[in-house]
């Protein structure tokens, strides 16, 4: 079989949009090719040195890049894709040069060309992500290990918005804490609420591959006698309240469904927002204070911003 590879010049705040919008176009994996990744700091220790070749990256934004099989449908696939990104500004998200160009790859190309993108990364104190086809020895006893198949799913769980939202779990997530995870994608926030020794947890999205890639990954990661996966649109229908409900989704998302997180959280229970970009951080700021929440930590990494809050 051929493939096409579609390439996107964006920006940094389109680039979970466009994934999504690749992976509704029946994309099964996402390329980023982010320069700031050429100047990252990066400690030996733990196992994530690799070299990167400059000439893989854009001089300025970020390369979206995504592998679709040639057929009769592609030209619409890709006309329907390239008209998804520009109904992007409707929601203010800027999505820079918006460059959009196709080439043609073989299916061992295909099969192999986005594994040299990912290899394990320690994301926090106690989590590592590491691929399903790399070898990797925890570096301490305590260390907590997801394993992903980038190929099926929403991501590699080491972009910034992802890495925040880990890192806010592991302040807030209990023993016996019942989580909801808003928009779960690749299912690894679940994993780790999941091993952070969360009783239960149900992880939601309104996508049914990314529902699909989730269940995979939660049994892969040997967690799926706590996690229950549904198709959803956000808390629709959820009943109950959780102890930490966590979103890594569009910043306009988060401040329309706000009002419903406080109705799904119990009081002094934690509402973890991420998916935010720098410049839409105090309008998300003022959306979750009223909704009745108490900010308790803003955290940044790159452009991208995740919000702690407690329920009053």
């Amino acid at each position: 079989m051929k493939w096409s590879e579609i390439s996107i010049h964006t920006t940094n705040e389109a680039v979970e949009a466009i994934s999504n919008i690749l992976h509704e176009a029946g994309a099964s994996g996402v390329v980023i090719e982010d320069p700031f990744e050429l100047i990252k700091e990066r400690q030996d220790q733990f196992g994530e040195i690799y070299q990167l070749d400059p000439q893989d990256y854009p001089d300025e934004g970020v390369i979206v890049k995504a592998y679709l099989p040639v057929n009769s449908f592609l030209g619409e696939t890709v006309d329907e894709i390239k008209e998804a990104i520009n109904n992007l500004i409707l929601f203010n998200i800027d999505i820079g040069l918006n460059k959009v160009s196709i080439s043609e790859v073989n299916e061992e190309e295909w099969a192999t060309a986005w594994k040299k993108y990912y290899h394990p990364v320690k994301i926090s104190e106690r989590f590592t992500i590491v691929p399903t086809w790399e070898e990797y020895t925890p570096v301490s006893s305590d260390e907590l290990i997801i394993e992903l198949d980038p190929g099926m799913a929403f991501g590699t769980g080491t972009h910034p918005t992802t890495v925040m939202c880990i890192q806010a779990l592991e302040r807030t997530v209990k023993h016996g804490d019942y989580v909801v995870d808003v928009g779960t994608g690749s299912g690894v926030l679940s994993i780790a609420a999941a091993m952070l020794d969360a009783k239960k947890v149900t992880a939601l999205d309104l996508d049914e591959v990314a529902v699909q890639s989730a269940k995979i990954n939660v049994k892969l990661n040997k967690v799926h006698e706590k996690i229950d996966v549904f198709q959803n649109n956000l808390l629709d229908g959820v009943e109950g309240q959780a102890d930490v409900v966590v979103a890594n989704i569009l910043a306009e998302v988060i401040m329309r469904f706000t009002s419903d997180v406080a109705s799904a959280v119990k009081q002094d229970g934690y509402f973890i927002a991420s998916g935010i970009i720098q410049q839409k951080k105090q309008d998300v700021k003022d959306k979750i204070s009223e909704a009745g929440f108490d900010i308790i930590e803003v955290m940044q990494m790159e452009d991208w911003v995740a919000i702690i809050a407690k329920r009053k």
